[in-house]
């Protein structure tokens, strides 16, 4: 393997478990502040993954770069979505009076 692959491969290792044990230890009160951390975050993937599909350099760069997109657009929407729900479960229902 060439070294920028490895280094490469041994950043994102070491990103995955870093996120995994940091998400393991959020409390739930603070779950819907870190949701929308990580849809701004995905916003950035968007863009990004919209710049590799445009430069077309390369047929398989710009079919990488629009699965990129795709999947970054669709965790955006996933991830407005479930913080929509949870701030919904904050909220107190509204009761009738007789």
């Amino acid at each position: 393997m060439t070294t920028d692959l490895l280094t490469g491969l041994y950043i994102f290792l070491l990103a995955g478990f870093l996120g995994l044990e940091l998400i393991k230890r959020v409390s739930p009160l603070l779950h819907t502040p870190l949701m929308a951390l990580t849809n701004a975050i995905s916003a950035i993937a968007v863009v990004g993954s919209i710049v590799i599909a445009g430069e077309q350099r390369s047929t398989l760069s710009t079919v990488l770069g629009t699965i990129a997109v795709t999947a970054s657009v669709t965790n955006v929407v996933g991830g407005f979505l479930i913080t929509d729900r949870m701030l919904k479960m904050f909220k107190k229902k509204d009761q009738k009076r007789s």
